[in-house]
């Protein structure tokens, strides 16, 4: 493995965008786009970029045209000991899992939700910022359900729990996100890259480089707040896949206070 300092790697990231249109160096991954700036850096792995500090430094790259959710970071809500998902939303607010009866039990249940602090879902789920007690909150409020979806799931609702708010709401705290998001979201080499096939043979331009430095949690928390980042619920019966807080990969620069134009 190459070490380089920083203005080495800018000069060589320079060079491979100059190089056009380079060959998937390994097809048929999915991950392709990275993989292959991976190989022409001389074997370097995404989150292990060797540049002094490197700890503090990843290299993220994106197909341009592609607007995907990445994940930023997985955590479960608080009060954690009450294992929240599994163990109320689920059973209190779930759902017959679309393969109960057929991959699943009978009985197998589902809780799906995707929430964002600027609406509800149809079934009534979103965001609720608490500055004051420094906590990002889970909402249901039964009046923005659609009930021509989902009228036979409220009715559920309200003889396992009733229609009022959670009681207690689980929650994110202000200083427990920020020790997650601070150790996850790191400074970055981040480049988008132009993607063209020809036959079954797949190509990358790496045409834009930016080095976007400075995490600033107060972004964080106004992303959530203005739908930017999604907190992503999917849990059945027989598995808790985790909770994910997500975003549009083009939109990660959004949350740092740095944002340096290399190439564009």
């Amino acid at each position: 493995m190459k070490i380089y300092t920083k203005e080495g790697l800018i000069k060589e990231l320079l060079e491979i965008r100059d190089m056009g249109w380079i060959a998937n160096a390994r097809p048929g991954n999915q991950g392709g786009v990275g993989n292959t700036i991976e190989d022409l850096l001389l074997g370097i792995e995404e989150n292990n970029l060797p540049l002094p500090n490197a700890n503090e430094w990843e290299l993220k790259t994106q197909r341009m045209g592609q607007s995907s959710l990445t994940t930023l970071l997985h955590m479960e809500p608080s009060p954690r000991a009450m294992k929240f998902v599994p163990s109320i939303l689920l059973p209190l607010y779930g759902w017959k899992h679309e393969k109960a009866g057929s991959r699943y039990p009978d009985t197998e249940m589902s809780f799906r939700q995707t929430i964002n602090g600027l609406s509800r879902t149809d079934r009534g789920f979103g965001i609720q910022m608490d500055y004051e007690s420094r906590k990002v909150l889970v909402s249901f409020d039964c009046k923005a359900v659609n009930l021509d979806k989902h009228k036979e799931w409220l009715d559920s609702v309200k003889k396992r729990v009733g229609l009022g708010e959670l009681n207690p709401q689980p929650y994110w705290g202000f200083d427990d996100l920020y020790h997650k998001a601070g150790t996850k979201l790191l400074n970055c080499f981040y480049i988008k890259a132009e993607v063209k096939k020809e036959g079954d043979k797949e190509y990358y331009h790496y045409k834009e480089i930016y080095m976007i430095e400075g995490f600033d949690f107060e972004k964080f928390l106004k992303a959530i707040e203005n739908g930017i980042i999604l907190i992503d619920f999917d849990a059945r019966t027989g598995h808790n896949h985790g909770t994910k807080f997500r975003m549009r990969q083009d939109r990660l620069p959004e949350l740092y206070r740095t944002v340096t134009v290399i190439a564009k």
